[in-house]
């Protein structure tokens, strides 16, 4: 019995240094990969009167729904990546991506607020113009790009998840890229179209 207690004496301390040396030989798990930079645009709302509320919510909006572009003021109005003005006609934008010593512009058109929409939403619909995003009129409320195609009874002023990952593909590489629609401006009227009568 004694051998027996002084051999198993003997082999543990000898176990415990092979698994020491077994875990050991393994590599240390990779490192996380390194936060990414994200882009950032700034905006002057100087011009735009009654829509600030509406462009601080919109702005708001879009910084918690993307990941790889920010939204906030300009330090001073001339250094602004693109501008928001209060107009009267129709609501327009520059087509992005937008990027920071680009000039974009938003009109936010008070002719759609007289036929009922969502001052919100226009903010945001034309936000993302500035960022990469086409309209899509046919789409439901819950798609922030199908702008007055739901009609006024849609305030929903969210991008949805399809919508959100366009705007993160267009900043994803974190580069200036060539103009995909140099100087093209969007004309949003928002506006419902009358049916159309039947003979």
């Amino acid at each position: 019995m004694r051998k027996r207690i002084a051999v198993l004496t003997a082999l543990i301390p000898a176990l415990l240094s092979t698994t020491i040396g077994a875990a050991s030989a393994h590599p240390a798990p990779p490192a996380p990969p390194a936060p990414r930079a994200v882009v950032t645009l700034t905006y002057d709302a100087s011009r735009a009167g009654q829509w600030q509320g509406a462009i601080q919510k919109a702005v708001q909006i879009w910084n918690d729904t993307v990941h790889n572009v920010r939204l906030k003021p300009a330090a001073t109005p001339g250094s602004a990546d693109y501008t928001y003005r209060a107009t009267s006609g129709w609501p327009q934008s520059t087509l992005g991506p937008v990027f920071p010593g680009r000039r974009g512009a938003v009109q936010l058109g008070q002719q759609a607020v007289n036929e009922g929409y969502d001052v919100t939403r226009i903010a945001a619909h034309e936000t993302g113009h500035i960022l990469g995003l086409l309209d899509t009129y046919n789409g439901p409320c819950s798609q922030l790009m199908s702008g007055h195609g739901p009609g006024p009874s849609c305030t929903n002023a969210k991008p949805d998840a399809t919508e959100a990952a366009r705007v993160d593909r267009n900043y994803a590489n974190r580069t200036t890229p060539k103009p995909t629609h140099p100087h093209q401006v969007i004309i949003d009227i928002w506006s419902t179209p009358a049916p159309t009568k039947t003979p």
